[in-house]
């Protein structure tokens, strides 16, 4: 787990394929590795992996095939500049909001735009994720705690201060741009929680009406049968 809190800039150093898979060596910047230890998660613009290897300035990380299909990672290429995170520990503070490492799906810039001192930015995503998505909600986008400032057609809006665009790969974005979207946690529970009670109620009711209809059944082919006066 991880707060969206984002503790370094790092680079891609290395990328190399092995079979349907990746390997990325990654530069870590000024993060913090002296308590990282190998199995340990990294969050890589929001993406969770697990460190393999420990180098002097960075780490190397395996993505799996399964990452690939979720994410941008596979255009991924030397020199591209990735958000840092380390997992949570129960001592950490959570001053961003829950984070799972999970990417739901790749949106995109559609708009970029100056308001007073912050940055704007409308965010294109796929239907499938507009329904977690809630005006003043929390969302993840390439590892960043954000809360989400309005709702468009097809998206949402952003509104980001000078220090979370100067410390994040937020500064680089450009319209046309693909990013990693984590919709909050919360909501993907509370789906599923509806959809488990809907679908009880929903058996449920087909039980009763299983019980209603054969029951008549039953009392109608005793009354035709003469069991019944």
């Amino acid at each position: 787990m991880f707060t969206g809190i984002i503790e370094a800039l790092g680079r891609i150093d290395r990328v190399e394929s092995k079979g349907q898979d990746l390997v990325l060596t990654i530069n870590s910047g000024a993060l913090d590795l002296s308590d990282v230890r190998l199995g340990d998660s990294i969050a890589v613009n929001g993406v969770c992996l697990t460190v393999v290897q420990l180098l002097n300035q960075g780490f190397v990380a395996d993505v799996s095939a399964e990452s690939l299909v979720h994410t941008d990672m596979a255009k991924y290429q030397l020199g591209t500049q990735v958000n840092l995170e380390k997992a949570l520990t129960l001592s950490t503070r959570l001053v961003g909001h829950l984070v799972s490492g999970h990417v739901d799906g790749i949106g995109q810039v559609v708009q970029r735009y100056s308001e007073g001192r912050s940055v704007r930015f409308d965010i294109s995503c796929p239907d499938s994720l507009s329904k977690y998505i809630a005006n003043k909600g929390s969302i993840t986008i390439d590892g960043v705690s954000l809360t989400v400032t309005g709702l468009n057609e097809g998206g949402f809006s952003l509104n980001i201060v000078p220090h979370t665009v100067a410390q994040t790969t937020i500064e680089s974005y450009r319209v046309g741009q693909n990013i990693h979207v984590e919709v909050d946690l919360m909501a993907r529970y509370a789906e599923r929680l509806l959809s488990a009670n809907a679908l009880k109620s929903e058996s449920s009711n087909e039980a009763v009406h299983k019980k209603e209809a054969s029951s008549k059944l039953d009392q109608a082919f005793l009354s035709e049968h003469g069991f019944l006066r």
